[in-house]
């Protein structure tokens, strides 16, 4: 990391430990990272998979117009009567786009290519900020914790997600150029809880995509734990071969092969997230 880009993580990192309580329920995150490729979508429905498994109510929401986190979970994009589009466009219940997936305690608000087309279309909306904030209202009361799979830029998706959830976590990946464009991020995220969502806090930094094999993963990840402290989980996620093929058979990890080294990272980081041991 070069001088500059430490000062911005200075300038906009709050390193001091957040005053609210990380376990009160119902909980909203928003899983985000403006550099593509980093492991996001992998994160949000893994994680949320294994939060499931741990007995608690778990809501995916897809607000990326790729739609992996949909077809991650069994879901073809095209197929479903209504998306996340319908919601943030057309007023749509949310609770009527939701669908329960295969696995106990487990739905996904389902995203579609239509979502590409949102960006320009909220221009003009009213409230533009705060439409998704009023959809997870409506059903908040129903789940213990809401992911939202943000896309990959800063535009007014992701301004949404942020604006509804309380908490931002992001999936770093254990490689070199790991923090290029983190410092925008997290200006980002300090804009929105001063401008729309007060209570908006960075809760946790996953450190993904880690290779034992190689020392630069080790360095990286010494970095980033120097430069966040506590905010870091404790539990690295390898990359693995496993967690890049579960997607292509829509499950999650640990029912697609649940003694590997994937599955056993993010149900150990589950744990950290629910503050469970």
């Amino acid at each position: 990391m070069n001088q500059q880009e430490s000062g911005q993580l200075e300038d906009f990192f709050p390193f001091q430990p957040h005053p609210s309580s990380t376990n009160e329920l119902p909980r909203i995150l928003a899983v985000a990272n403006q550099k593509g490729g980093v492991g996001k979508t992998t994160t949000t429905v893994n994680l949320a998979a294994c939060i499931a498994e741990l007995d608690y109510r778990v809501l995916v929401v897809d607000f990326d117009p790729q739609a992996n986190a949909t077809s991650a979970l069994g879901i073809d994009p095209r197929s479903v009567e209504t998306s996340m589009y319908d919601v943030i466009l057309n007023g749509i219940n949310l609770e009527k786009t939701i669908l329960r997936t295969e696995w106990n305690s487990l739905s996904i608000a389902p995203s579609n290519l239509d979502l590409a087309g949102a960006e320009i279309e909220l221009v003009s909306a009213f409230n533009r900020e705060r439409l998704l904030d009023g959809a997870i209202a409506s059903v908040i009361s129903e789940y213990d914790f809401v992911l939202i799979d943000c896309p990959p830029s800063i535009g007014l998706l992701t301004v949404n997600a942020l604006t509804a959830a309380t908490e931002v976590l992001v999936p770093i990946q254990c490689e070199y150029l790991a923090l290029e464009g983190l410092g925008q991020l997290l200006s980002n995220v300090e804009r929105v809880k001063t401008h729309l969502n007060k209570e908006l806090y960075i809760s946790a930094i996953a450190l993904v995509m880690f290779d034992a094999r190689t020392k630069l993963a080790g360095q990286v990840v010494d970095e980033i734990r120097s430069h966040f402290g506590e905010r870091v989980c404790q539990q690295t996620v390898p990359r693995s071969v496993r967690l890049s093929e579960a997607p292509s058979y829509g499950q999650p990890i640990i029912y697609y092969d649940s003694s590997s080294r994937g599955a056993i990272a993010y149900r150990s980081l589950a744990k950290e997230i629910t503050g469970g041991t």
